[in-house]
């Protein structure tokens, strides 16, 4: 049977990740394209010698893995090697990130999106996490250490904020504590149990 799938999305800097850690801490499987773009990078991969033939050993930290944060800083001032980077990727991170929902045994499975805007044929719903973009700009920087011309410039190759707020079903507005994120996250958590409980019911 299809799995009740609720999509995640949310511009960099937003709270993706604080906002899945939560719903795992409640017993969901979450399928995140980031892991998977991590699982298919590791050294040994395919893709993993592909990306470090094209971009240089530069692009490696001192222990051989991709330094993601330096090969961003690439591919999002050169539009070019964002396409590269793209078509050597996407088609390995979908199988993945497929083979971890049809895996799952969770009521309902969150798939965390990092590009993009609005709803998939995978998702049954669609959550957006938002935050104004000051509060996006001092989170990168303080967690990439990168500059601030550096984040806005990643900001501005996404979604634009009022494109991700045109397509969502939920909404989640993180600017507080992670107290804050929890009393929202809770309501959505019985909801999304409800819906998928109702959709396995009825087909």
């Amino acid at each position: 049977m299809k799995k009740f799938v609720i999509g995640l999305r949310g511009g960099i800097g937003t709270g993706k990740s604080s906002v899945s850690k939560i719903f795992e801490s409640l017993g969901i499987d979450i399928a995140d394209a980031d892991i998977s773009s991590r699982n298919v990078m590791r050294p040994g991969e395919q893709i993993f010698t592909s990306v470090v033939d094209h971009f240089g050993k530069d692009i490696l930290d001192s222990s051989g893995e991709i330094n993601r944060s330096a090969l961003r800083k690439i591919v999002f001032s050169k539009p070019e090697e964002k396409t590269f980077l793209e078509n050597q990727t996407i088609p390995a991170i979908i199988k993945d990130l497929m083979e971890t929902i049809q895996s799952s045994s969770s009521e309902y499975v969150m798939l965390v999106l990092s590009t993009g805007v609005g709803r998939t044929s995978l998702m049954d719903r669609l959550l957006v996490v938002d935050a104004k973009k000051n509060t996006q700009i001092e989170r990168v920087m303080k967690r990439d250490m990168n500059s601030k011309n550096e984040v806005e410039a990643i900001i501005s190759s996404q979604p634009s904020r009022e494109d991700r707020l045109t397509e969502n079903d939920d909404l989640i507005l993180n600017e507080g504590s992670i107290e804050d994120l929890e009393r929202q996250v809770m309501p959505l958590h019985e909801k999304y149990l409800g819906l998928a409980r109702a959709k396995k019911l009825h087909g």
